[in-house]
């Protein structure tokens, strides 16, 4: 079922870097990202706002810019390793027949911007500006001390084929969810711990939440706290829980324009070459939470589209347990 990993891939990709986020009101969402989820503010730049975690030393994890019409994803990016990296990226996705092409991006090395097969943008880069990092200076911290940027997930209409792509560059599932001998979800890493790319079915490509570790439990409690304090309660959509797969606690917040963004306490670790994936039952509940309600529907099926690229439709669209189902479910015994 699941597709082969190439262990010596014809370039390094050494983890999730950066998204970059189109919003109606760079102002109020850069309040929300820095008093609800604790980042900070790198720079602030003709009206684009760079922020990161408290344990980032490079210059951005998430960049906020003025959209141009609705709010999107412009891109999301990756880093490699070495900058000869970037050179063998741009001869594999021509060989490919895959957009690339070289970009200038404020505060990152030569960077280069390209498209998978499933039309996401995705900037890959070898080095940014470096700073110092805060998670010592507990005098700025406020919100959920979000510590550092870990991973996406991005809806696609067709997630086995494109992770027959990720994993000829190297990507390896840590854990999946199957019906039968159908793959639904793959959750695929590169750093050495569980997750950097989570794959999902859906009309696509989109990116359905992206995702920062907090340094306690508690902290997932308290971004709700900061979030009603500010204004923002009714963005808490789901959680606080612990998922089956990866076992994290975890809360989501939609942000002012409805971008998604995950809190939750950290993977564990996967670089031994030994460890063989983890299947999950997409029957089981227990595929939504380990414990606790499953999601409304929109957290299934509501995503953030990526600037300009058409959308895709599955063969056939996925029919999750929802928060609705279970409920009508439990009306009816």
């Amino acid at each position: 079922m699941l597709p082969a990993v190439n262990l010596k891939p014809p370039f390094n990709i050494t983890r999730f870097s950066h998204v970059v986020l189109e919003v109606n009101d760079v102002e109020h969402s850069r309040d929300f990202y820095l008093n609800v989820g604790g980042l900070i503010e790198t720079e602030f730049a003709d009206g684009v706002s760079y922020l990161r975690g408290l344990s980032e030393a490079c210059h951005h994890s998430l960049v906020l810019a003025p959209a141009g019409g609705k709010p999107t994803c412009r891109r999301i990016g990756y880093r490699v390793f070495l900058e000869e990296d970037l050179d063998k990226a741009k001869f594999f996705f021509d060989e490919k027949g895959l957009p690339a092409e070289w970009v200038e991006v404020r505060n990152q090395g030569r960077t280069l911007l390209v498209s998978d097969p499933s039309g996401a943008r995705i900037e890959l880069c070898s080095s940014m500006s470096v700073h110092p990092r805060k998670f010592l200076e507990v005098h700025e911290h406020r919100g959920a001390r979000a510590q550092g940027l870990d991973h996406c997930q991005i809806m696609v209409a067709d997630p086995l084929g494109l992770s027959a792509f990720y994993g000829e560059l190297g990507f390896r599932t840590s854990e999946y969810i199957a019906a039968g001998d159908n793959l639904i979800a793959n959750f695929m890493y590169r750093k050495g711990v569980c997750l950097d790319l989570a794959l999902v079915p859906g009309i696509g490509p989109q990116l359905h939440h992206f995702a920062y570790t907090v340094p306690e439990s508690s902290d997932i409690f308290a971004v709700c706290d900061f979030a009603s304090r500010y204004g923002y309660g009714d963005n808490v959509e789901r959680g606080p829980g612990r998922h089956g797969p990866s076992g994290v606690l975890f809360v989501y917040l939609r942000d002012p324009d409805g971008h998604r963004v995950e809190f939750f306490n950290n993977h564990y670790t996967t670089i031994d070459a030994e460890l063989e994936p983890i299947r999950w039952d997409a029957a089981a509940l227990s595929t939504n939470v380990y414990w606790g309600m499953p999601a409304v529907s929109k957290w299934f099926f509501e995503a953030s589209e990526f600037t300009g690229v058409p959308l895709e439709h599955p063969e056939k669209m996925p029919n999750p347990m929802t928060l609705e189902r279970y409920a009508e479910g439990l009306a009816k015994s």
